[in-house]
Order: structure tokens, then sequence, then C-alpha cells
């Protein structure tokens, strides 16, 4: 398998789980301003999407969207115990919480980076970010992940947490966050997903 990625973009979060899982894979990062591979390809011709995260399959077909992404790997490693297993209503809890932060908390993220997003569009998303936020700080504050054990959706949030102090959204009001963060961030798989994309040295 090949991971296409982006460094601390959303790929992260596949990268993480791709190292809990010890599934063998080869990575290339993209540059997506210019939709161009590190090796000189067009990224567009490879994922018309566009964007990443994008995993190429052993058989020669792609994966896009990164909660879905996730989902595969997990679902390939059950001994990993990233996702509980099909009919356990504790796999809807987690795949809830991968909804929740794709739909609630990335995307209200993603005006931030847009230069072109108004001041208004802007104050708005920091607006719906800190109600989001609230609820996550609220489920953290109860027990260590976002379920029982670490999960997808750990690697997920992981993620979209670390935007933050790229777009100056404070997570002071939510000391749980901060704890969160950095217990995850001790993880030897996240450490090494770091490392590969030149997050931390």
């Amino acid at each position: 398998m090949k991971l296409y990625f982006s460094p601390g973009a959303c790929s992260l979060s596949p990268h993480i789980v791709l190292l809990e899982t010890g599934l063998d894979f080869t990575s290339e990062r993209v540059d997506l301003r210019e939709k161009k591979t590190a090796s000189g390809d067009d990224y567009r011709a490879i994922n018309p999407k566009g964007y990443v995260p994008a995993l190429a399959l052993d058989d020669g077909s792609l994966l896009t969207e990164g909660p879905a992404i996730v989902q595969y790997l997990a679902d390939r490693v059950p001994g990993a115990n990233l996702l509980p297993p099909v009919g356990d209503a504790a796999r809807y809890r987690v795949i809830s919480w991968l909804n929740y932060i794709s739909t609630e908390i990335h995307k209200n993220f993603s005006p931030l980076f847009n230069p072109a997003a108004s001041e208004d569009m802007k104050a708005h998303a920091r607006k719906m970010l800190a109600l989001r936020l609230e609820a996550v700080a609220a489920q953290l504050g109860k027990q260590e992940f976002l379920e029982a054990r670490f999960s997808v959706a750990d690697a997920y949030l992981f993620t979209v947490l670390g935007w933050a102090d790229r777009v100056g959204v404070s997570l002071a009001n939510w000391p749980q966050l901060a704890d969160y963060r950095a217990r995850v961030a001790a993880r030897p798989a996240v450490q090494q997903a770091l490392r590969a994309e030149g997050l931390i040295k």
C-alpha cells in the first residue's frame, strides 16, 4: 500500500493508523498547491479529488477520504484494537466520533486556512469550533480517549487539534484537550508518524 500525504494535514490520521497496525506501506508527500507528488507526478492523475489522504491499495485501486481509510486499515488488523468488530455497539460509537470530527470540527477549521474567507466566515467558524470542542472536552474529562481505548477516532481528533496552533485557535479553555494531545503524542506510532512527516525531530 502507498499513502499519499501532506505534512500535518488530515492524512496524518491514516499515517498514524498505518503505524499502529504494523501494516507494510510506503508513503509519498504531495505538494497540494502544485498538485505534484514528491517524485514529480501529477497528483490529480492519481486522485482526481486533488487532496489528501489517498491510499493506493495492492490491487491497484485507490481509497480516499480519511474516515473510510482508517476504518479499512483497522479492519485489516483487528488485533490492533483500533475499531471494535461489526455488530458491537462500541464500533458505531467510534464511527460516530469519526463523523463528528469530520463534519463538525474538521469542516470548521477549513475557513481558517482559506485566505479568501471573510472575517465574518472566520469568526463564525471559531464560534462553531468552540461549541464542538466543548463537547469533545466534556467526553475527555471522563476518560483517557474518546471511547474506552485508543481508536481510529483518536488518531483523527489528535490530527485536527494540531491545527489549532497554526490558525490561532486557543485551546486554553479546555485543559482536557492539552492533556489528551500530550497523551496521544506520546504513543510510539504517533511519534513515528510525526517524525516521518517532518513535524518533530
